[in-house]
């Protein structure tokens, strides 16, 4: 048995055939609150089961020992629990699936994730913008999409709600862009800005970021920004009103983490939302809709 073995060994299914695996990362690492008490209390357990789901298949996705078809086959039983076809294997995908048929919400969300993450089991390098808009399609829409369903919204918020989630992705995949790289060998800044600016991927790997790579990471930023303008329009669009606040709060919390991105170096440091963000995010959310 050679070592990669060993370190596979580690990762296997457990004795009752769990094929889930969990980081250790929860919802006070995200950028954004997931299921907070602003969301009505009688669908904080709905949200929290979506939000477990995505964890645990992100954490298949991203696991650093594991080989893409493992990847792809755990990710598999997720779906089969989640639509009935079995019924062992994922407990957070059977937790969703009690959830999905006592909200009545769709599964489809849900599926969309898998996706992505069965993309990103097989998928290292994203070669455009437009390419990866097309990913968060599947790797961040849903999840606004599932939340904005489970409260009665309309789909007429989808295309706002598209566009804050694939701004909250991509500010991720900025502040992630070294350890995703490293541990994964996995980039998405694209691959044409790159080549444009004279500069490559491996560049991410630096301490800092090279002229170049800061000059491709600026442009995905205006970008980004544009996403979060786009996204400014969903409070107004949302009915229920403590979910309105709540969308308000995570626009907020989106743009601010842009600006820092566009003013900090995110291969020299952690560029991360603190504590007094969040509360200005909310002051300033919370004291807008209470006149509106």
């Amino acid at each position: 048995m050679t070592a990669n073995d060993n370190e596979l060994a580690r990762v296997a299914p457990a004795p009752d055939g769990n094929v889930e695996i969990a980081s250790g990362k929860g919802k006070t690492d995200e950028n954004f609150p997931v299921g907070s008490l602003l969301i009505r209390a009688g669908l904080r357990a709905h949200v929290h089961a979506f939000y477990n789901f995505a964890r645990n298949a992100d954490d298949i996705a991203d696991h650093p020992s594991l080989s893409a078809d493992d990847k792809v086959a755990r990710l598999d039983v997720m779906e089969a629990v989640l639509t009935g076809a079995r019924d062992d294997g994922a407990p957070s995908a059977l937790a969703l699936r009690t959830s999905l048929r006592e909200s009545g919400v769709s599964a489809i969300h849900a599926r969309e994730l898998l996706v992505a993450f069965r993309q990103d089991a097989r998928k290292n390098r994203y070669e455009s913008w437009a390419e990866l808009m097309d990913y968060c399609r599947y790797s961040a829409a849903p999840v606004g999409r599932h939340v904005l369903d489970l409260h009665g919204e309309s789909r007429d918020t989808w295309p706002a709600s598209d566009a804050l989630c694939a701004a909250l992705q991509v500010n991720n995949h900025l502040q992630d862009a070294a350890p995703d790289l490293r541990n994964l060998d996995r980039c998405y800044v694209p691959q044409d800005w790159l080549a444009q600016h004279a500069a490559g991927t491996d560049d991410i790997a630096r301490e800092t970021a090279t002229p170049g790579l800061r000059a491709v990471f600026d442009k995905m930023l205006i970008e980004t920004v544009k996403l979060n303008n786009a996204a400014a329009a969903l409070p107004g669009l949302v009915k229920a009103r403590r979910l309105r606040i709540e969308t308000a709060v995570i626009v907020k919390l989106a743009s601010r983490l842009t600006a820092k991105l566009q003013t900090h170096d995110p291969l020299a440091m952690r560029v991360k939302l603190s504590a007094p963000d969040y509360a200005a995010a909310t002051l300033t959310a919370g004291r807008r809709l209470l006149w509106s």
